[in-house]
């Protein structure tokens, strides 16, 4: 499967709704992470830091036997036909339901390009060619903030798959945000095959799981029901991961397909308002992440302009230690010269050389030195020397070690610094306290902010 297939019509036209504000509040945060000049990911790599862009969309990832309604709730949720259903197993692979621009059909490769987060599916073989996205222009509900994720529909038995359809399901789960598990009441709500996935994405994800009896209006009388209810949720009970307290499983059905007969209540309103929490808790968890990255990116800039602040105090200390020991290195040497040279050398003729005071203060300073240099055996006057060169060497490695000088930041560097911080503090975080007004203003009325 490669290259586009051919577009098909929409319920909406592209260019008729503008985006909402929860559209735009997760549009300009994730604007202020990826802008290429003072983009947040571009600062924090500077620091070692590494930020990730938030997401514009939750993802929903749909579960459940062939024939369950997965495709048809989609279907229903963005009010058009994208998706095939029927009886048969329509879904053969995974199947993204995203809204966009215009109605376009993409396959595999491109598929990963447009989520490049799910780039490491295509380490499963035989995957990729059994990945499609479906892009509607739809702007129904809250669609334009979801991406669903259908699934095959899961059978027991000889039924093979292209790919190792088990581990795709489960590494879809760790990066969705819900997960819908709908149980046909007249399909195989009870195959082993999706009980076993079940129990191992609830094992990890059992507060995005939902579970729903689909199809509720065919199940017969409220009593065929409630007992197809009791089975299914005593055959997960039987699994202990599974066995929880608090089992909900509301009845849907999708209400265009119905009869009209039946008199079962339908909650299919319960999973739309699923979505909309969660996609509620994603924009609150976008503005909070926000914050915590720009706080943290601050601390980092501070901590590197104290840490350069340490190191020029250590630079300093390290020069004039540099200084002394160096000192100390040359000045022993140099006056056992001298004192070797006064010697050798009378006081008249010291006193022709230089005049007479010069002369007595030469003396005067060289005495302690020549006392004991005096007081040296002649025999031992070669060792004498030596100690003398050793202690000197040992003032010039001494001026080595102690005077390694750390790295400082230059002045440019410093000013940029100083005001990735300013507008990280100002202009991110001031935008951010309005997105968040402005998110708040949905709910509570301006009093109360």
């Amino acid at each position: 499967m490669s290259g586009k297939l051919k577009q098909r019509g929409s319920a909406n036209p592209s260019d008729s709704a503008a985006l909402s504000l929860n559209e735009r509040i997760l549009k300009d945060c994730h604007s202020l992470y990826i802008d290429k000049e003072k983009g947040l990911i571009k600062i924090a790599e500077k620091l070692d830091l590494r930020l990730l862009a938030p997401r514009k969309k939750i993802t929903v990832l749909l579960i459940g036997n062939h024939s369950a309604g997965k495709s048809s709730f989609i279907n229903w949720y963005i009010e058009e036909h994208v998706q095939r259903t029927g009886v048969a197993i329509e879904t053969q692979g995974f199947c993204f339901v995203t809204s966009g621009r215009k109605r376009e059909s993409l396959t595999g490769n491109a598929t990963l390009h447009l989520y490049p987060h799910f780039k490491e599916l295509a380490k499963l073989e035989g995957v990729v060619e059994y990945l499609n996205t479906e892009i509607s222009t739809s702007k129904q509900k809250k669609f334009s903030l979801a991406t669903f994720v259908d699934t095959p529909g899961l059978v027991d038995g000889d039924m093979k798959y292209p790919f190792d359809v088990d581990q795709a399901i489960l590494w879809l789960g760790d990066l969705a945000d819900l997960i819908f598990v709908f149980f046909d009441p007249i399909g195989q709500a009870l195959c082993k095959r999706t009980l076993n996935i079940v129990e191992q994405l609830n094992e990890k994800h059992s507060d995005h799981m939902r579970f729903y009896l689909s199809k509720a209006d065919e199940a017969g009388q409220e009593s065929d029901r409630q007992r197809v209810l009791m089975q299914i949720v005593q055959e997960l009970c039987k699994r202990p991961g599974l066995n929880r307290t608090g089992f909900d499983m509301p009845t849907i059905y999708v209400p265009s397909m119905s009869s009209g007969k039946s008199r079962c209540t339908n909650q299919i309103e319960e999973v739309c308002k699923d979505v909309e929490k969660t996609i509620s808790q994603m924009i609150q968890n976008t503005l909070n992440t926000l914050e915590t990255d720009c706080t943290q990116i601050a601390t980092l800039i501070d901590q590197k302009l104290q840490d350069d602040s340490n190191a020029s105090s250590h630079n300093l200390w390290a020069r004039v230690k540099w200084i002394v020991y160096s000192f100390l290195g040359f000045l022993v040497p140099m006056l056992l010269a001298i004192e070797f040279l006064m010697s050798k050398v009378s006081k008249e003729v010291l006193a022709e050389t230089v005049n007479n005071s010069t002369a007595e203060v030469i003396i005067l300073y060289t005495a302690p030195l020549s006392k004991v240099w005096q007081a040296v055996p002649g025999d031992w006057h070669t060792h004498f020397i030596a100690g003398v060169v050793f202690v000197s060497l040992i003032f010039f490695v001494l001026a080595k070690v102690t005077s390694s000088l750390r790295p400082r930041l230059t002045r440019k560097q410093k000013k940029t610094l100083l005001e990735q911080k300013d507008y990280v503090k100002g202009h991110v975080k001031g935008t951010k306290e309005k997105l968040y007004s402005e998110y708040l203003k949905q709910v509570v009325t301006s009093q109360d902010l």
